[in-house]
């Protein structure tokens, strides 16, 4: 099994974006030597406590400043593009970074839809199907019948993969033949239904003969049990304002939630679900108990805290739990 991290380029309260682009960087140099095998960061737009917004930007950024671990996007919100500028701009990627680069797409626009529609007015998610299929082919090898073509891009075969949190995009992954992940760290409730479906559709491609299905876990690891749920309340208060609508930077950590109302906070417990919080024995153990049920090919960490230093820390218990697990750290895989 493999084991990834997805970053969000989170922005702390008292931070500024360009600590935040720094600390993303130091989180996946810290990442490639724990062994992670790939770090993705996710299209967000309008979000002051998110920094990837430029999600194609900030990848080169962490590509230049690591050696070997897969870098890319989980995901590129494809309705907000015209598929040819993303074949451009990850095909260029792909130029610089060889071999090291993802491009995982979603549906969801990663926004409102006032600002969704200033970055393409003509946005159609219903459309989505297509503009996978439109992207592939600009991203394969050109036939005689090929009019538009991606320069760099063209030929690369950047590894696509399906992100989705719902049965969606489990569909449209089994049908193009791609890897598929779901986002079960903020949407858990269709994960069992997806996953039946991915498997049971999936047609083998020229890239892929058998399902990947891969699960995302939300983390936060400390010492002890109460450190953790300490650190935790940062993403807790900042879900729960995005789900208020007033959505800003990560708040810091604090034992008291009563600010919260009790049913938003209920909610916000449960869209989290999915997730392993706690001491290094607590998290391993919950880990085992996610990966034994689920059953998923590869596994995908993500968690915010607002020290940066309790980030790191909480990446190197995720990552010893998934190697005391069976998880063959990716340096040892390639």
């Amino acid at each position: 099994m493999r084991y990834s991290l997805l970053d969000l380029a989170s922005v702390a309260e008292g931070q500024t974006p360009s600590a935040a682009l720094a600390q993303t960087a130091d989180l996946a140099i810290h990442a490639e030597a724990l062994g992670y095998h790939r770090f993705w960061l996710a299209e967000h737009h309008g979000m002051a406590g998110i920094a990837s917004a430029a999600t194609s930007v900030v990848i080169g950024h962490v590509a230049a400043r690591t050696k070997h671990i897969r870098v890319g996007a989980g995901g590129i919100m494809l309705p907000n593009h015209a598929p040819l500028i993303i074949a451009e701009q990850f095909g260029t990627l792909d130029a610089l970074y060889p071999g090291r680069i993802d491009l995982g797409l979603g549906r969801a626009p990663g926004t409102d839809g006032a600002t969704a529609r200033a970055m393409r007015r003509a946005m159609d998610p219903d459309d989505f199907p297509n503009d996978v299929a439109e992207l592939m082919a600009y991203l394969g090898d050109p036939t005689p019948q090929t009019r538009i073509h991606a320069f760099p891009g063209e030929g690369s075969h950047v590894p696509l993969f399906i992100l989705g949190s719902s049965t969606y995009g489990a569909q449209v992954a089994a049908h193009f033949g791609l890897p598929f992940a779901f986002a079960s760290h903020f949407a858990p409730f269709q994960l069992e239904e997806a996953f039946h479906l991915y498997r049971s559709h999936f047609r083998p491609s020229e890239t892929l003969a058998a399902p990947h299905a891969m699960m995302a876990i939300g983390l936060c690891a400390a010492e002890t049990d109460d450190e953790a749920v300490y650190l935790r309340s940062s993403q807790v208060q900042a879900f729960a304002n995005l789900r208020l609508g007033r959505p800003g930077k990560l708040p810091g950590p604090t034992h008291d939630l009563s600010h919260i109302p009790a049913p938003m906070l209920a909610e916000v417990d449960r869209v989290l679900g999915c997730s392993a919080v706690g001491s290094p024995a607590t998290v391993q153990s919950r880990l085992k108990a996610l990966i034994a049920r689920h059953q998923p090919d590869e596994v995908i960490l993500t968690g915010m805290t607002h020290s940066h230093a309790a980030r790191l820390d909480s990446f190197r218990i995720g990552a010893e739990a998934m190697q005391a697990l069976g998880a063959i750290p990716f340096a040892q895989a390639a």
